[in-house]
């Protein structure tokens, strides 16, 4: 598995960005989505990787930085064709792996409740993240919880 960073111009990209999106959608309620669109995950302060298997997409995943000691995890999905192989681990590590050699101390991430949230909770909560309070702009609500990982 290649996983390399994304410019977000490939249609394969968006196709699972646009996945991601419909997905986080169908799952939450009116108003608790804070999935980014392709124009925010453009945002200079957001860095995408996509990882591949040849010319399929397996996945992607992204870090937005706060600022030298803080960000986020945004936009992590796997492909249909693709789960439980490894792709969100492997790509969950990368952005880690970025985010300490930037300076990063803390990771932080926001997600939903219920079924459809519980394999990428399982996932971060394995590799050492935490529930804790909500973080930036984000508002505490009965559906959304609060993930954070010292690093």
């Amino acid at each position: 598995m290649d996983i390399r960073v994304d410019d977000l111009s490939s249609t394969a990209t968006q196709a699972l960005l646009h996945l991601h999106l419909s997905g986080m959608h169908s799952n939450s309620p009116p108003g608790q989505v804070f999935a980014l669109d392709l124009s925010g995950l453009k945002a200079p302060n957001v860095t995408v990787w996509s990882a591949w298997q040849g010319e399929d997409i397996c996945g992607i995943g992204a870090l937005k930085q706060f600022d030298a000691t803080s960000g986020e995890i945004k936009s992590m999905r796997t492909h249909p064709d693709y789960l439980r192989r490894g792709v969100a681990a492997a790509l969950l590590e990368r952005i880690i792996d970025e985010a300490r050699e930037r300076g990063v101390q803390r990771l932080s991430l926001e997600t939903g409740s219920g079924d459809a949230f519980e394999p990428a909770l399982a996932l971060y909560r394995r590799r050492g993240f935490v529930n804790g309070e909500a973080f930036s702009d984000y508002q505490k609500s009965d559906f959304n919880q609060f993930l954070h990982l010292a690093i």
